[in-house]
């Protein structure tokens, strides 16, 4: 697909990348490869550890599905660890994510997420970068992205961080640019959440759930049939998998392992009952017995 440059004048008359006409350190010209939003749409950054614990894991996918499921927006900078986990699972959802780059958009960084990147492109997403093609990524590239990153969204998230994390760089900036700023609180003995705890103490906002969000910055996404049309709502990519599955009438533990391999090819049958039992016990779903399964009324 063919790169787009759009210069200063035409950043600030985009509907979508107009938010950045104020900031401080507006870039003189963007790179995008892929689809931006024809309209401004509410749009959340959700940033945090390159190495993210299972606690981390789980609740990145948490929020990032459900916010793509209520037709947000999902920024990140494509990193490994929290950046990967939150662009899958918006994906995952059927929503629109973008990515913003540290480099040209000639080659993708890392290198290991081609994939990925291939993937938020087809599925309407975009890469977004400052720089032109044949720019390798820079270290104080990265650190001037995260403007770029929080520019973008009209909240940040951070969902798990070291006191020491490159997140508090996205943090700073959108604390000059006067983003909204949410943090998911961790164990206090968990250095993943030093980072998260932390932001708190110092006047983040709580987001114990996705709507904690919503109700800050988009209370209109939490009324019945705003956002993205009829999308099943689960609280991981695995359960919205399920919920579709049933939805399309396979009923059957094998049926829905079959029908969830098509999104998660690695999935493994343990992960599948320990889900199913997890939605049993929400009440989202009810056994039937036999390994038969349908949604709860």
């Amino acid at each position: 697909m063919k790169i787009q440059k759009i210069n200063r004048q035409s950043i600030a008359i985009s509907a979508f990348t107009s938010v950045l006409k104020e900031l401080p350190g507006t870039p003189s010209e963007l790179y995008i490869k892929g689809t931006l939003p024809t309209e401004r749409r509410i749009t959340v950054a959700i940033v945090g550890s390159r190495k993210p614990s299972a606690y981390g894991v789980e609740v990145t996918e948490r929020f990032a599905s459900a916010l793509a499921k209520r037709g947000v927006v999902i920024v990140s900078g494509l990193a490994f660890g929290v950046d990967k986990i939150a662009h899958q699972a918006c994906l995952d959802a059927g929503g629109t994510t973008i990515a913003v780059m540290p480099g040209g958009l000639h080659s993708i960084y890392p290198r290991q997420h081609k994939a990925l990147a291939e993937r938020i492109v087809k599925n309407g997403g975009a890469l977004v970068s400052e720089y032109a093609q044949g720019v390798e990524p820079r270290n104080y590239h990265f650190l001037a992205r995260n403007r770029i990153v929080s520019g973008l969204a009209d909240a940040i998230l951070v969902t798990e961080a070291t006191d020491r994390s490159g997140t508090f760089s996205t943090v700073a900036h959108a604390i000059g640019q006067n983003k909204e700023v949410f943090a998911v609180p961790g164990p206090i003995n968990s250095l993943l959440s030093v980072g998260p705890n932390r932001i708190i103490q110092e006047g983040a906002q709580v987001a114990l759930t996705p709507e904690d969000i919503l109700m800050s910055i988009a209370p209109e996404l939490l009324k019945s049939g705003v956002g993205q049309q009829a999308l099943p709502l689960g609280d991981t990519p695995l359960e919205v998998a399920i919920i579709e599955g049933l939805q399309k009438g396979h009923h059957t533990s094998d049926a829905l392992l079959e029908y969830a391999h098509r999104a998660m090819p690695a999935l493994e049958s343990s992960e599948l009952s320990q889900a199913l039992t997890m939605m049993e016990l929400k009440a989202t779903i009810k056994a039937l017995g036999g390994q038969r399964w349908r949604l709860a009324t």
